[in-house]
């Protein structure tokens, strides 16, 4: 496109105090060599115009007046995503008493284990803070009954118990990974021997198709950008966790994760042109 814009991205009031390692801030990087502005706004204390605002604020439950400042601006994107927290979307969730006999996984009800809600409550100075039962999705529990699951974990509020569906192949556990913007999507398969699969355990990947029921979700949850991952069981896909400020901090910058990142990075442009 030749007409240059100004892009807002907006992160919540704390992130100025840390080092971002986002998604975005690589997609940024290619914003601006394109010759576009982008600006970064920490909270709504100050409104900057701008062409278009992209919704980053890292918690599972978006505070509403970061969505009313959002409405300020002639483009939103994410502007109606507000609640990511697992009982908001999971078509899996198990609670004592339901006849399901299978093995089930215990998971924090929060985005990647409530790490930045219990960053932000630590920088307001937030005392005496109860333990998280999961520091990570690393932590996450598999069981092979619910009546195994420890009875007091039951009664919290912070965790979620869900079917554990896996999609096996070769004795290894598989995970799907579909990054987006707009129309623009790319969606890997990772396997692992460990059933937590991530990029860190990750022994093989390989590129496949987005499954349309995930892709058709996605719109239902009025998402513009983010990462759904999912599984394939029984010829059912199953959503496992929707993010809208996926981490890149660790992950090597290769060519053909540049060339990733140009292809969403483009995903943007339509939503100046009215496409979208």
């Amino acid at each position: 496109m030749n007409t240059k814009r100004k892009i807002a991205i907006l992160f919540h009031e704390t992130d100025n105090r840390r080092q971002l390692g986002y998604i975005i801030n690589g997609l940024a990087e290619i914003w601006r060599a394109d010759g576009h502005e982008v600006i970064y706004l920490f909270g709504v204390s100050k409104f900057v115009p701008a062409d278009l605002v992209i919704v980053h604020v890292d918690l599972s439950v978006v505070p509403d007046e970061y969505l009313e400042f959002a409405k300020r601006y002639p483009i939103v994107l994410n502007g109606a995503v507000k609640d990511i927290r697992k009982s908001a979307f999971s078509d899996l969730l198990v609670r004592p008493g339901d006849p399901y006999d299978g093995r089930v996984i215990v998971k924090s009800d929060l985005n990647y284990a409530g790490d930045r809600e219990l960053a932000i409550q630590m920088l307001d100075g937030v005392r005496n803070l109860p333990a998280p039962l999961f520091r990570s999705p690393s932590d996450y529990r598999v069981f092979d009954h619910l009546r195994t699951v420890p009875p007091e974990w039951l009664t919290r509020s912070d965790i979620v118990v869900e079917k554990f569906v896996p999609e096996m192949e070769d004795s290894l556990y598989h995970v799907r990974m579909l990054l987006f913007l707009g129309d623009r999507m790319t969606c890997s398969r990772l396997a692992s021997p460990d059933p937590i699969v991530k990029w860190s355990n990750q022994i093989r990947m390989e590129k496949v198709e987005p499954h349309p029921a995930i892709v058709q979700r996605l719109r239902e949850m009025k998402f513009d950008c983010g990462k759904f991952d999912y599984v394939i069981h029984n010829g059912e896909a199953f959503l496992l966790d929707a993010n809208k400020t996926t981490g890149s901090a660790n992950v090597r910058l290769t060519p053909e994760l540049m060339a990733t990142r140009r292809y969403l990075a483009e995903g943007l442009y339509p939503y100046f042109e009215g496409a979208r």
